[in-house]
């Protein structure tokens, strides 16, 4: 960790850079590190607020993962720890969805996680009890 005018920083080695030590970017970190770790994605294959845009609108999520033939999977989306996930949050992800149609969404506040598959031909989303393995969802 640093300082630098003030304000704590973290090095993400992800981005290859400094960033700004938010409580939103503290959950960022953790975990991605957990799914690198413990469920075994590809960091090679994540993305980092990755610019996306959707009816002439800029948006940014806070990660994205891809398969291994290179296709958006699955998009996570951090919220700092006192955030409640309320419909709002998944909206927000759902929204980013309507661009990158990826299979699996993750929302996260660090304490709560929630994973759900989205059945593309219902157009609907069952949540899933915990955290899939990669190998599970890159099929």
């Amino acid at each position: 960790m640093a300082q630098k005018e003030g304000r704590r920083l973290i090095f993400d080695a992800y981005r290859r850079r400094w960033v700004r030590l938010t409580p939103e970017e503290w959950v960022r970190q953790h975990f991605v590190r957990y799914l690198i770790d413990e469920k075994h994605f590809p960091a090679s294959l994540m993305a980092i607020e990755k610019s996306l845009r959707h009816n002439q609108q800029d948006f940014r999520t806070d990660a994205l993962v891809f398969s291994t033939a290179g296709l958006p999977l699955l998009i996570i989306e951090c919220k700092a720890p006192e955030v409640k996930i309320t419909q709002k949050v998944f909206d927000q992800i759902v929204r980013y969805n309507f661009e990158l149609q990826v299979d699996y969404l993750i929302v996260t506040n660090g304490l709560s996680h929630f994973c759900c598959k989205i059945d593309k031909t219902c157009l609907t989303y069952e949540f899933l009890k915990e955290i899939p393995d990669y190998s599970e969802i890159n099929l």
